[in-house]
């Protein structure tokens, strides 16, 4: 484990390069998460007041290093998504390694209540979107997706996270980033499905009452959980987990 000068940004990005192997059958999967002192996962509904000006380039700097970002739609929503933006650096860089401009977006949806005239949907900048929902979903409301966004049907009821990661597996993606919410969050811990989790850990107190990762009802605890890095940069703790002993 390290710990940086508060003033080391370069040093905290860097930290986080390096090569994720992906697992047999799926992507590499991390989260990035930031949460107040009290677990607080945002602050009335939204995560801007907990990230500070370093999370926020850690933010973008994740994001770059991913070929999907998966989020849900209930975070979709209160974050206000749009399309994915890196710098004019990270462009290149993808470019240069034969990877797409930008990660490709892919909203978790079982309802499929969305904003389809919102930026996320209609900007021609990246991949198209892609909505993730189950066979549950009303006909009509999945017809209305799709033209909108490459829709992926994983599950009945619910959504199949260990099918979708498996297709996106088979389409090219290596990393897959997890942006949240809380909810899509305990689901993938709870499916043995996360391999690191990013967490930054904001000076303030008094958020919602918001965790983190919201269990699903009746399983069982997560699988250990191993510190691999903490640092601290402008009063903002940021720490790295891998799961299962990867």
């Amino acid at each position: 484990m390290g710990r940086v000068e508060s003033d080391d940004v370069d040093g905290l990005l860097a930290s986080y390069q390096g090569e994720r192997p992906a697992p047999p059958g799926r992507p590499w999967v991390m989260a990035n998460m930031v949460a107040g002192l009290d677990g607080s996962a945002a602050i009335d509904g939204r995560v801007r007041g907990l990230s500070g000006e370093v999370d926020r380039a850690l933010f973008v700097h994740l994001r770059a290093q991913a070929d999907v970002v998966l989020v849900g739609a209930a975070t979709v929503r209160a974050e206000r998504y749009g399309p994915l933006r890196l710098t004019d650096e990270q462009r290149k860089a993808r470019l240069d390694a034969g990877r797409t401009e930008v990660p490709r977006l892919a909203v978790v949806s079982r309802s499929l209540v969305l904003d389809w005239d919102g930026p996320a949907f209609t900007s021609d900048d990246g991949p198209r979107p892609l909505v993730v929902t189950s066979w549950s979903a009303p006909v009509e409301l999945r017809a209305e997706a799709e033209a909108h966004a490459e829709v992926l049907v994983a599950g009945e009821d619910t959504v199949d996270l260990a099918a979708v990661l498996a297709e996106l597996g088979d389409a090219g993606a290596s990393v897959v980033l997890t942006e949240g919410g809380p909810m899509l969050l305990g689901e993938l811990v709870a499916e043995g499905l996360l391999d690191e989790l990013c967490l930054t850990l904001a000076p303030v107190l008094g958020g919602d009452a918001l965790p983190v990762a919201v269990w699903p009802p009746g399983r069982r605890p997560a699988p250990e959980v191993h510190l691999v890095e903490a640092r601290e940069v402008g009063g903002h703790l940021f720490l790295r987990y891998h799961l299962d002993g990867r």
